[in-house]
C-alpha cells in the first residue's frame, strides 16, 4: 500500500457526508500529525478534491469529486439498463422510482426518477441511506449473505426516526419476507412522510446488483397491490436485460 495515496483517501473519506472540518479536526480523526494533513489537504485542494469554506478555516470535499463520481456513475451497466425502466415505472404508478446499490452497510442512490407530475423535486443521485433503514437496502440485503453480515457486524442499528427498525430479529424477518415476495417496505423509516417498496435486481452470475424502489407519500401507504406489481414485473424485467436466469435469484443459504 502507498502510504501518501491511503492517507489521502483517509482525508476524503473523513470529509464525506457534508462534513466540515479544520486542519486540527481532520488530524484529530486520522491520527497523523498536523503538518502531514496540512500537506495533504493543500494537495488535494491543489486538484480541487478539497476546498476551504469561504471565510473560515475548515474544509470539505470539493467539485473535483462530483466530476469523479458522476463519471463512475455513467459507467454503470446497472444505471443505463434500469434508466428506461425507472421511467416506465414512475409513469405507471404516478410515483418517484429509485435505483440503488449496496456498500457495505449503506445503500447508494444510482439513479433517480423524480415523480410524473411536474412538481419541483430534489435530485437524489449521490444520497446514501442505512441499508437497515432503505427498502432498498432491505431488498437487496435478503439475497446477499455477506449484506446480512456487513448490517449485523456494523454495531447497533441507528435510528434514523421513531419507525426505523433497530432490532436485528425484526430485521431479520423482513429479509425473510422480502426473499420470498421479491418485494421490500419501508415506511418512514428513514424519513418521516415517507414510505417505499422495492424489488431486487439481478445479473448473469445469479448474484443481487442492486434494488429499483418506489418511493410513496405516508397518506398513500399501503401500496395499492397494482404498484407492487409494476415494481415486480419491472425488476424481473431489468433483471432479465442483465442476463439474470430467473428472478427472484437464489435466497440466502
Amino acid at each position: 500500500m502507498i502510504q501518501s495515496v491511503d492517507r489521502a483517501v483517509r482525508v476524503l473519506s473523513a470529509l464525506q457526508g457534508s462534513r466540515r472540518m479544520t486542519l486540527t479536526e481532520l488530524a484529530a480523526a486520522l491520527g497523523l500529525p498536523a503538518s502531514t494533513v496540512h500537506g495533504i489537504v493543500k494537495t488535494l485542494v491543489g486538484h480541487g478534491m478539497v476546498v476551504q469554506e469561504r471565510g473560515s478555516s475548515r474544509y470539505m470535499l470539493g467539485p473535483r469529486v462530483l466530476l469523479l463520481g458522476n463519471v463512475y456513475l455513467d459507467t454503470l451497466e446497472l444505471r443505463s439498463r434500469t434508466a428506461p425502466w425507472a421511467a416506465e415505472l414512475a409513469r405507471r404508478t404516478g410515483y418517484a422510482v429509485r435505483t440503488g446499490v449496496l456498500l457495505l452497510d449503506e445503500v447508494v442512490i444510482i439513479h433517480h426518477e423524480p415523480r410524473p407530475d411536474g412538481s419541483r423535486q430534489m435530485p437524489e443521485v449521490g444520497i446514501v441511506i442505512p441499508a437497515h433503514a432503505s427498502a432498498l437496502g432491505k431488498a437487496i440485503s435478503a439475497f446477499s449473505a455477506e449484506a446480512q453480515k456487513a448490517i449485523g457486524e456494523a454495531g447497533p442499528l441507528r435510528s434514523m426516526t421513531g419507525e426505523t427498525l433497530t432490532d436485528l430479529a425484526a430485521l431479520e424477518s423482513q429479509w425473510t419476507e422480502a426473499a420470498t415476495t421479491g418485494v421490500a417496505v419501508e415506511a418512514e423509516e428513514a424519513v418521516l412522510g415517507e414510505c417505499a417498496l422495492a424489488s431486487p435486481l439481478f445479473d448473469a452470475f445469479d448474484g443481487v446488483a442492486g434494488a429499483i424502489g418506489v418511493v410513496l407519500p405516508s397518506t398513500a401507504w399501503p401500496a395499492e397491490p397494482s404498484v407492487r406489481e409494476a415494481l415486480r414485473e419491472t425488476a424481473r424485467t431489468i433483471s432479465r436485460e442483465l442476463g439474470a436466469p430467473s428472478w427472484p435469484g437464489p435466497r440466502v443459504a
